[in-house]
């Protein structure tokens, strides 16, 4: 029989190295072939890393599978004062800025405009946000994403927001 003291070491050992192996076996799993190989891909993944409940941390290593390395993210809005600001941010920032919510968060797409010339393409995306998956709609805006396409698969070279305002409505339809 083992002494308890080798068991206990053992079994350390044996987590740490499922540990180690899980965490291996999940990054060469990113980037997802459906998250990148089209722009529908791209954006629903956005949308969908972003989303879950209270308390739920995000798959930001998803996320950063769909972001070029040095990708900035900007927050543009209007402050208590109703002066115009922006907030730029890397994306490691703002994973770190967004953590763990406390309330859920659940972003979803509600019209999309796109422009491509060559490799690149700005995708207009206007979203609605809850707090509950089913809940009644919190917040509205549009999400301005610029993305690449390298020839093998796309990826966000950038993206910024604006909320809806009394003073800033979002556009209607057809223009």
């Amino acid at each position: 029989m083992m002494n308890n003291k080798l068991l206990k070491s053992l079994t350390v050992f044996l987590f740490m190295c499922l540990l180690v192996h899980a965490q291996e076996f999940r990054k060469k799993n990113y980037p997802l072939k459906a998250d990148v190989e089209t722009i529908d891909g791209i954006i629903k993944a956005y949308y969908n890393v972003i989303s879950g409940p209270a308390g739920q941390p995000r798959d930001w290593e998803r996320d950063m599978s769909l972001h070029i390395p040095n990708a900035l993210i900007s927050v543009t809005g209007k402050d208590k004062n109703n002066k115009p600001f922006i907030t730029t941010q890397s994306l490691s920032e703002f994973h770190k800025s967004f953590g763990v919510p406390e309330s859920g968060f659940w972003e979803y797409e509600i019209k999309r405009e796109i422009q491509n010339f060559g490799n690149i393409t700005h995708v207009w995306t206007t979203y609605e946000t809850k707090e509950d998956k089913n809940g009644p709609v919190t917040e509205r805006g549009i999400n301005s994403i610029q993305l690449y396409n390298d020839g093998n698969r796309w990826w966000i070279l950038s993206w910024m927001f604006d909320v809806e305002r009394t003073d800033n409505p979002l556009p209607k339809k057809g223009k």
